[in-house]
């Protein structure tokens, strides 16, 4: 069985979309250890909730120390085979991405490569951008992570058409949606490696 770490600022609705996989069977993995920048992220309350172990690791808590290295220590201590960023909203760092080459999952909610990736193209910057530049077209992009943002290799994306009547809000709806199905079939796809 393959074991899960989850990188997570603010309420890690990837990984409960991973954990419920779990539950159901769907994905044969264990989420074993929750990681968040944020010591008031509603992630850690549901990783608590689970009894997984979860960590806050930031500069505040550790002034002076190198947070990614301390990072990837913890998960390398727990033996994760993968590493999931379930809208962590940190830069990962270059130990971090040494230590689990190809190992480190996110997910981006927009085709990519697009110039709707990138530094600052996030949660609904994204959505707002498809919007305002009426695309034809937007979807969900599961891709390893590298040193840039929203670069790495791609593992899979789905996409849907955009109707002229889509609003931001419905476009995020969508997305998440689809971005649920996208991240099971990812980790489907990754787990039977």
């Amino acid at each position: 069985m393959k074991k899960i770490g989850i990188l997570a600022s603010y309420n890690g609705s990837g990984f409960q979309t991973i954990q419920k996989a779990i539950e159901d069977k769907i994905l044969d993995a264990k989420v074993i250890i929750v990681v968040s920048n944020n010591s008031n992220a509603n992630v850690l309350n549901y990783a608590e909730s689970f009894d997984i172990p979860n960590f806050v690791v930031n500069d505040k808590r550790y002034p002076g120390q190198d947070c990614d290295d301390k990072i990837a220590r913890l998960l390398l201590e727990y033996g994760c085979d993968y590493v999931f960023c379930s809208g962590y909203m940190k830069m990962i760092g270059p130990k971090l991405i040494s230590a689990f080459e190809n190992k480190i999952v996110n997910t981006h909610p927009a085709l990519l490569p697009s110039k709707y990736g990138g530094k600052g193209m996030y949660g609904r910057f994204v959505h707002e951008a498809i919007i305002a530049d009426k695309a034809p077209k937007s979807g969900v992009t599961i891709h390893y992570v590298n040193e840039k943002y929203d670069d790495g290799e791609i593992i899979l994306t789905k996409e849907l058409e955009i109707s002229s009547t889509e609003t931001v809000d419905s476009l995020e709806n969508r997305i998440k949606d689809l971005e649920t199905q996208a991240i099971i079939e990812a980790f489907e796809k990754l787990l039977a490696k």
